[in-house]
């Protein structure tokens, strides 16, 4: 195992948060979804607008993805080869496109504002923490498949 993602970025410990947010989104945005589908207007999910429906499939799709690059970087963690590692880091450039695209709809909701929910606000705040955490966990995979020293031979 080498001594860059050990000691420099706690791999390990990183990838399991990022994996119990992802969980949590999807915990967050699967009720805030179907109650919005359901039209239970005394939840105050986010009211009626098209913002708060795109926003939750986004949410959802980023962390189905970046449950999916988990997996995908457990597995290049186990084999610990160049291809290996090439599918992880294609995974996790894919869920992080996908969370940028979620964190962008948040600072709109958040822009717009309006009445929403604490499980709408939540799951904002979630995403935010899981697009920079999908960013670091992009960057270190990165730096294991264009240097050597961090990565397999």
């Amino acid at each position: 195992m080498p001594l860059f993602i050990e000691e420099y970025f706690g791999h390990r410990q990183h990838v399991g948060w990022r994996y119990t947010i992802c969980i949590s989104v999807i915990g967050f945005a699967s009720w805030n979804l179907n109650h919005y589908i359901n039209g239970f207007s005394a939840y105050h999910v986010g009211g009626n607008s098209a913002k708060t429906l795109y926003f939750l499939i986004f949410s959802i799709s980023a962390a189905v993805l970046g449950v999916t690059s988990k997996l995908a970087g457990g597995y290049s963690l186990r084999t610990w080869r160049k291809d290996s590692l090439s599918t992880a880091t294609a995974a996790s450039l894919v869920a992080w496109a996908v969370t940028a695209l979620a964190f962008g709809l948040v600072c709109k909701e958040i822009n717009i504002g309006g009445s929403r929910g604490w499980r709408l606000k939540v799951l904002e705040r979630l995403v935010i923490v899981l697009t920079f955490t999908q960013f670091l966990y992009l960057s270190v995979i990165n730096a294991g498949f264009y240097n050597s020293r961090y990565g397999p031979n």
